[in-house]
């Protein structure tokens, strides 16, 4: 009999914290709960499929809100433990978020240039905070089991002993089995918070060129003004800190446009001999 390849995770594993529990660190599978509700709403029948899975074998279980930031860390988790070697996706999929589909869409089809998920119509599935070699090496070694809308204990426990044979085992579609431990070190880091509310953020080179004309004209301004508490610094003063918190929208991209417009307004800034308005 072959002896299955077993190894020990990341000293870090699981680096991410969230609403999930921990089994089984030799465990071939982890488990993932859409969770549709707000956290505190969280019915009890979700808990207690994160904790039939824990107490079926599982690696991790835990529940998913997000299409993005949520994703990212189940990906740090995964990739920091080689022994797993399956991702089943469970409970009813959220209309809002699509997390079910996201994860589907991530394992077949992977990221654009965007570092946007392909094939998901998800409103903001975009994982701007975990590295590219993060996400090829999850895609490579989970085999993502898809029980969306599934919500039954015994099926989940079924999916669960099916990625614990030794012999391929059917299961639905698919033939599972414990094929051992990625053959690689396991991946340690965490999500780089850079990026918190993705669906402002910048989504091509093009975007991130025009928000940096924005911050470099905003610089302009308040060097202009000497830190004078006008009209137009205290606009300025509020753009800023939404640039920096990635809260940009259409129409703050034409700020320099809107600028001009407050100048006709309010006159020539303090200290300043030329017009402020910049189309960008």
């Amino acid at each position: 009999m072959t002896e299955i390849r077993k190894t020990e995770p990341a000293v870090s594993y699981p680096p991410e914290e969230g609403c999930y529990l921990r089994g089984n660190d030799y465990s071939p599978v982890a488990v993932v709960v859409i969770l549709r509700w707000r956290r505190e709403e969280t019915p009890a029948d979700i808990e207690r499929l994160v904790r039939v899975a824990i107490e079926s074998g599982a690696a991790l279980a835990g529940t998913l809100q997000t299409e993005n930031i949520g994703i990212e860390k189940i990906i740090c988790n995964v990739v920091s433990n080689p022994n797993i070697r399956y991702l089943i996706v469970c409970g009813p999929e959220s209309p809002g978020h699509l997390v079910g589909e996201s994860l589907l869409a991530l394992a077949q089809k992977g990221l654009n240039e965007k570092k946007r998920i392909i094939g998901t119509d998800a409103p903001t599935p975009y994982l701007f905070n975990v590295q590219p070699e993060f996400v090829e090496r999850f895609r490579d070694q989970i085999t993502l089991i898809d029980l969306v809308n599934e919500g039954s204990h015994e099926v989940l426990r079924e999916a669960i002993w099916s990625c614990y044979q030794e012999k391929p085992t059917v299961f639905k579609n698919y033939e599972l089995c414990d094929t051992g431990a990625y053959p690689a070190e396991p991946l340690s880091g965490k999500i780089t918070w850079r990026i918190t509310e993705p669906s402002s953020a910048p989504k091509s080179s093009e975007e991130r060129a025009q928000k940096e004309k924005i911050l470099n004209l905003i610089e302009r301004i308040r060097k202009s003004n000497h830190g004078a508490d006008t009209p137009i610094m205290e606009t300025v003063k509020v753009l800023k800190m939404r640039i920096h918190r990635s809260k940009i929208d259409e129409e703050d991209t034409n700020f320099g446009y809107r600028l001009s417009e407050m100048q006709e307004a309010h006159g020539k800034c303090r200290g300043c001999s030329k017009r402020i308005g910049y189309r960008l």
